[in-house]
């Protein structure tokens, strides 16, 4: 659980953002923080300083911004959003794509990185796709309304800062590696079902990936996923098809 102190400090991150993530950079590394307890991993020691790990991300937010060029997508997500500029590189590389993914993340953790990841850079359109981690509970026990409300939340920033939305469905996958024994297929189906319902209802855009990538059981296909989660090479290029006519569409190809 985060301390109070903790939360205070993240929400004053979150209101710095707008001012410029060079000064949300500076916040992040910030020596006011209170010593993390010994005997932590790498990880438990940032949740407890950095929970939404803003620092992750805040040295090339102000490189991008420096540049001045124009931002058309950026792409805010878990470890398959990260793990997809490694794969397919090329296609970041053109129409000011940005990537901002950080594996394990929840959607709690990406509603505090909105500001200063995602709205600062003024993109001309956002893309979410978020929600396995919940379903595994890497932050903890988190309810479906509880993910609901978070898309809803990051979605409905977004919007009001005049970016254009588009929601990508939760990947499939039969089983998490490091949560056996865990229904996955059910509540992927669940998040994936609301997610085209709300995007249908506000105006937003709905991705599915699902269909393209799933085996008909709500596993991944055979050479999609490396471990049933994260894409492969071949996994991401499918994305790509079902995500490319979209932008073209959008004029954000």
């Amino acid at each position: 659980m985060t301390h109070p102190a903790d939360r205070r400090r993240i929400l004053a991150l979150m209101a710095a953002a707008p001012l410029g993530v060079a000064g949300a950079a500076s916040a992040a590394r910030a020596a006011d923080a209170p010593p993390a307890p010994a005997g932590l991993s790498e990880e438990e020691r940032r949740r407890l300083t950095d929970f939404p790990w803003l620092a992750r991300y805040a040295d090339d937010n102000a490189r991008v911004l420096a540049a001045g060029k124009p931002v058309t997508l950026v792409f805010m997500g878990d470890s398959i959003t990260q793990g997809w500029p490694d794969k397919r590189p090329a296609f970041f590389a053109q129409g000011g794509r940005v990537g901002r993914g950080i594996g394990g993340q929840t959607t709690p953790q990406m509603v505090l990185r909105m500001m200063a990841d995602v709205i600062a850079l003024r993109p001309r359109a956002v893309h979410i796709m978020a929600g396995t981690n919940d379903i595994a509970g890497n932050t903890g026990p988190m309810t479906a309304q509880q993910t609901h409300d978070n898309l809803a939340a990051m979605a409905t920033l977004a919007k009001a800062n005049g970016i254009a939305v588009l929601l990508a469905s939760v990947p499939p996958a039969a089983r998490y590696p490091w949560r056996p024994g865990l229904d996955t297929v059910t509540p992927i189906a669940a998040v994936n079902q609301w997610l085209a319902t709300y995007a249908a209802e506000h105006g937003h855009t709905f991705v599915d990936y699902h269909t393209a990538l799933q085996d008909g059981a709500g596993g991944m296909r055979p050479g999609l996923a490396y471990d049933g989660v994260h894409p492969t090479e071949a996994g991401y290029a499918t994305m790509e098809q079902v995500l490319e006519p979209m932008l073209a569409a959008k004029g954000l190809s």
